[in-house]
């Protein structure tokens, strides 16, 4: 049979309040018959169908309906799509993010190409169709009393785009718009270009006041979005799902405040950072934007190694200030061992400075280096990065060249000493990490439920005080990759049968907090791949969860995350590269683009063998649940399968099932994390009681504040926890409270404040603080209250099974705490293996086989919840 011809592109952009969704036909007969991403990228196409729709900040339940109805209208099928096409913004960041994520999950399912178009052009292309000619400026509604102009020129042979993207306040318009201009060499006729200008956008909604002293507003049909405009607007990309990206065009306001911070003579605090847990000898480095009081070391690693081309340290703390510029180091303690420096300007960022410490080289350092700045760039607006580097100096145009620039040109005479400059550019390379600058590692989970019997048999606590060992010895921080059978499948004999699965496969997605996580589990409750990438380091220099920062790092570790999950199912299965047979016969025979290899899976687990695809919908951070459901409803449209929504608090409960899978309610469970503290009555699987729960401060977050008060640095769990096991408990008598207060609540905003307070006192009266004994003594506090008010729940309940849930469950303390309470009063006691306890998704997994077994599918319009209590059904 011949394969399916594709010929439609589809595409769509919920960038601000109009989901707007174009249908075209390709004219290029190569691109139908090739598939070629760059033939796709350049044909022309014929508009069959377009649509646009009112959404009001609810694009995500109604977008897959209306995509929907747009392709019913053109009477053409999922099959017949050839590619998708993103608005990639700028625009509304929570919406640019809902069409981004949702077209990731489609094409991914689909095993089409992904391209992006910019919003604005969208809109400039879509008057261009209407008769627009001269000189336009579009304005976009950037929320904050801001807006994104850009300007074009439109003529009868198409649109010419004149300015990248940027942000300004709305009241500045005019004079950035009088810069514009300046810079287009229009300064003589600046009035007149002026009175001529025709203006469009969205942000017309709100200052029509303001741009109608700029020019000649258009009408109001023209302002938005449209299909039409999405279908003519160039489209950009290398079709790979996975490296399309948002346009923001500015970093988020906690990094914005923190260069703004760091800019200032003296930083409050230069201990905290983001560590590098990469590998080997950088291991014990740290990576956070440079601040001036480091502005000298700078300067005379300058001088060591630029000669006379050195930067004097004014000059370089005169860069810190600048919206334009980032400025990236590498710390070994507080010692400065290297610098990158990046202007962004015209799509680029231009690499300004860049030096290794000579002692610290060969170590990694200025690739990491390069690759924050580059990640700062593109958040910014950058597409591309350019260099000068010596003509004789071969190894570093050797280095660059791995990183994927390429030489375009010689500037003679460019050095002071006459020596020429050879001129580098490429693509913005990225962090040297598995995903989005995140490492994924193997076997935490799935190793963990395989030794599950002997962690919750005869040596629990030793068992844990092991496990604990590991924990502290790895800084607390855990990024996981487990595929369940994989490194021993590598080791068995290939004549063996491949392991057998049982029906239905689900997997599953859960992005609550700072987690990207995919999961995969069979019908059995076997565990076939679980892929965890944590954004610690990108929040630790914070002292918290930044939730922009949270969601930017989610859309661009989705599409990696869940191609490792399916990549390692596939190893634990052994798959053959025809794939799963009973899956296949739910889809279209087609084989995959062999042009898009990088987002089709040519060989293993595609999304069409799944049976369903399970995700968290709730509670957490809205904009970074946001996009694990849209993410998950897309690849369920485009694979054809069942959406499974999950409460991630349910899946806390669910973990113990990871330990002991034959754990049956009724029972009492312990959920312990940075955002809750509950105890929960299960009477049975989806039939919850919460007894009682924090009245302010959770658990997780009280050891935050307490390791911040300490100047400990985050996440101050496993910090508190590895100082608690060197101190006396009994040092210091910090408050229990409702300890007796006859009920389950909980409150654990005194006893923060008793520790802040000691402190404070300790260092007023001149006496050094004795660390282990506060981290101790607080954490008996802590312990001694979840204890006391666990065992009432269980005499009160007469259940005789107690579980622990959360990030917290893994502090060995409470562990062994809540082991010899369950052992006295005669409970069976089950707790999570330690990488089963933070956030992941085989417990969303596990969730998910129970919903699907009972029929519990949620449709396209799913949506998000910031809180969803545990007793409510869903």
């Amino acid at each position: 049979m011949g394969e399916h011809a594709r010929e439609y592109i589809l595409a769509f952009d919920t960038a601000n309040e109009v989901v707007a969704i174009g249908v075209g036909k390709l004219r290029d007969s190569e691109a139908v018959a090739s598939r070629n991403v760059d033939a796709l990228k350049s044909a022309s196409v014929d508009i069959v169908n377009t649509h646009e729709v009112a959404a009001h900040r609810a694009s995500n339940t109604v977008l897959l309906s209306e995509v929907d109805a747009a392709l019913e209208a053109a009477g053409i099928s999922k099959g017949d799509i050839a590619a998708i096409v993103c608005g990639r913004g700028p625009g509304s960041f929570t919406g640019v993010r809902i069409c981004m994520a949702t077209t990731k999950g489609a094409a991914s399912a689909l095993e089409v190409p992904l391209l992006g178009v910019s919003t604005l052009d969208a809109v400039a292309w879509n008057a261009w169709a209407d008769g627009v000619r001269g000189r336009v400026l579009v304005a976009a509604d950037a929320m904050r009393k801001e807006v994104y102009p850009a300007l074009f020129d439109l003529d009868e042979s198409g649109v010419r785009r004149l300015t990248n993207d940027t942000v300004v306040k709305a009241v500045a318009a005019g004079e950035w718009l009088e810069d514009a201009l300046a810079s287009l060499d229009c300064e003589a006729d600046a009035g007149t270009m002026t009175r001529q200008l025709i203006i469009l956008g969205d942000a017309l909604t709100k200052y029509a006041d303001i741009f109608t002293e700029l020019g000649e507003l258009a009408p109001e049909a023209l302002w938005s979005v449209s299909g039409r405009g999405l279908m003519l607007a160039p489209r950009m990309g290398d079709g790979n799902p996975a490296t399309l990206l948002p346009v923001y065009t500015r970093l988020s306001d906690a990094e914005e405040n923190e260069r703004i911070r760091l800019a200032k003579t003296e930083p409050k605090n230069l201990r905290t950072g983001v560590q590098d847990d990469a590998s080997g000898a950088a291991a014990a480095l740290a990576y956070r934007p440079l601040d001036v009081a480091h502005v000298r070391d700078v300067a005379r690693l300058e001088g060591e190694t630029m000669g006379s081309d050195a930067w004097a340290a004014t000059l370089v703390a005169d860069e810190l200030p600048r919206k334009d510029r980032t400025w990236w180091a590498a710390y070994d303690g507080n010692r400065l061992v290297g610098y990158c420096g990046g202007w962004v300007v015209d799509g680029q960022v231009q690499i300004l400075k860049i030096a290794t410490d000579p002692g610290y080289r060969r170590r990694g350092i200025a690739r990491e280096l390069i690759g924050f700045v580059a990640s700062d760039a593109r958040d910014l607006g950058a597409t591309e990065m350019t260099l000068e580097v010596r003509l004789s100096n071969e190894g570093a145009q050797a280095f660059y060249e791995d990183l994927g620039l390429s030489r375009i040109g010689v500037r003679p005479h460019y050095y002071s000493d006459r020596e020429d400059a050879v001129i580098m550019t490429g693509p913005l390379p990225v962090a040297r990490k598995d995903v989005a600058g995140m490492t994924l590692r193997v076997d935490e989970v799935v190793d963990a439920a395989d030794s599950a019997d002997e962690e919750n048999g005869a040596a629990p606590l030793a068992c844990e005080a092991e496990a604990s060992a590991m924990r502290d010895d790895m800084g607390g921080v855990f990024d996981q990759v487990d595929s369940m059978q994989a490194a021993r499948s590598m080791d068995a004999d290939p004549s063996a049968e491949p392991p057998s699965f049982a029906r239905p496969l689900i997997l599953a997605i859960e992005s609550s907090c700072d987690e990207t996580a995919a999961s995969i589990i069979d019908g059995d409750g076997v565990i076939l791949s679980d892929v965890v990438a944590s954004q610690i380091d990108f929040h630790a220099r914070f002292g918290g969860v930044v939730p922009e920062i949270a969601s930017r790092k989610h859309i661009e570790a989705i599409c990696g995350v869940c191609d490792e999950c399916l990549d390692a199912a596939s190893r634990s299965l052994v798959i053959a590269r025809s794939g799963l047979a009973a899956g296949a016969e739910s889809v279209a025979a087609d084989e995959p683009n062999p042009a898009t290899a990088r987002s089709s899976r040519a060989a293993g687990l595609h999304w069409r063998d799944l049976d369903a695809i399970a995700v968290t919908y709730a509670p957490g951070l809205v904009g970074a649940l946001v996009v694990g459901v849209a993410f998950a409803k897309g690849a369920a449209w485009g694979a054809d399968k069942p959406l499974i929504a999950v409460n991630h608090l349910e899946g806390h409960l669910y973990a113990n099932r990871i330990a002991r899978s034959d754990i049956k309610p009724p029972m009492v469970v312990s959920l312990v994390s940075g955002g809750h503290t509950m105890l929960v009555h299960v009477r049975d699987w989806g039939d919850y009681e919460t007894l009682g729960s924090t009245i302010d401060d959770a658990v997780g977050e009280a050891f935050d504040k307490v390791a911040k008060a300490l100047g400990l640095g985050y996440p101050g769990g496993p910090i508190i926890s590895k100082l608690a096991a060197q101190g006396n408990p009994k040092a210091i008598d910090f408050p229990r409270a409702l300890m007796h207060s006859g009920d389950l609540r909980f409150s654990l905003s005194g006893l923060k404040t008793a520790v802040t307070t000691y402190i404070q006192k300790e260092q007023q009266a001149g006496r050094p603080l004795n660390m282990p004994d506060i981290a101790a003594s607080f954490t008996a506090a802590v312990v001694d209250v979840q204890v006391a008010k666990a065992k009432s729940a269980l005499l009160e309940t007469g259940a005789k099974e107690f579980c622990l849930g959360g990030g917290v469950a893994a502090n060995p303390e409470l562990r062994a705490a809540y082991e010899r309470m369950c052992k006295k009063i005669g409970v069976r006691l089950t707790m999570p293996p330690l990488s089963a306890c933070g956030d992941q998704a085989a417990m969303i997994a596990e969730v998910g086989r129970d919903r699907y077994a009972q029929g519990k599918f949620a449709d396209l319009s799913l949506d998000v919840k910031a809180h969803a209590p545990l007793d409510e059904p869903y």
